[in-house]
């Protein structure tokens, strides 16, 4: 196929800018996070994984570290597959779903072990090339120093507090005073990156062996959640 990159017969003049290295996120600052590891001397795995803790900071109502991960990642002339994907409780009873057609979407009851974390370390680990600690810094100094909210996110997380209304602990960390960020605001959420910066620190332990994982179990015990300390000090992240 003959591609004529000087020619562009749209009303609209955006040109192809052709670069060495490129990252594409739903979000501009997460994006810069990912470059920022490329100016340091990173690879696409260290910018990677600051693109994705990035995302949980400045961009809340679609990632989070409490969530799971895959990548299909090209290196040493191989594809490589991960599955950072949480498991189900040891304590699932699945006689506490009767009468239901469906997981449930809200609550503890569909609660798996979160997987991310496990992922960023692993893909780190195997391909990575910056200290871990320096991946996750633009995440840490987002969630600390604050960021803009953006309009999309804006709105997603007016429409979460809705959806969340009953949920006390979503209520306090995402929605403080009684109401979430608007559009243009800038947001903080020490909590946020206090967490991050334990599980650079850490590598990860601290989230499924240490403080973290503690407080995710009594969360999930005060709740009436199957999720327990020993499903987090189980769980690892699979290369498949």
């Amino acid at each position: 196929m003959n591609v004529d990159y000087t020619s562009y017969p749209y009303p609209s003049q955006r040109m192809p800018v052709f670069a060495r290295n490129v990252v594409a996120t739903s979000q501009p600052l997460a994006a810069q996070a990912g470059l920022e590891m490329l100016r340091k001397g990173g690879n696409a795995i260290d910018a990677a994984v600051a693109t994705a803790a990035a995302l949980t900071v400045v961009e809340p109502t679609s990632n989070g570290i409490g969530s799971d991960n895959f990548a299909l990642i090209w290196a040493g002339g191989g594809l490589h597959g991960m599955n950072a994907s949480g498991r189900a409780p040891i304590a699932f009873d699945i006689s506490k779903f009767d009468g239901m057609d469906q997981i449930p979407t809200r609550g503890w009851g569909g609660v798996t072990t979160p997987g991310a974390v496990s992922g960023w370390v692993l893909a780190h680990e195997q391909f990575g090339s910056l200290p871990f600690e320096t991946v996750l810094e633009p995440a840490i100094s987002y969630a600390r120093e604050g960021f803009i909210v953006s309009p999309e996110t804006g709105s997603g997380w007016s429409r979460s507090q809705r959806a969340y209304r009953d949920f006390r602990a979503w209520q306090e960390t995402f929605a403080p005073g009684g109401r979430t960020p608007r559009i243009g605001e800038v947001f903080r959420s020490h909590g946020h990156a206090d967490t991050l910066q334990k599980i650079a620190e850490t590598k990860g332990e601290a989230f499924y062996r240490g403080e973290v994982a503690r407080r995710i179990a009594d969360a999930s015990a005060t709740e009436g959640g199957m999720l327990g300390l020993e499903d987090l000090e189980r769980h690892r992240a699979d290369w498949v």
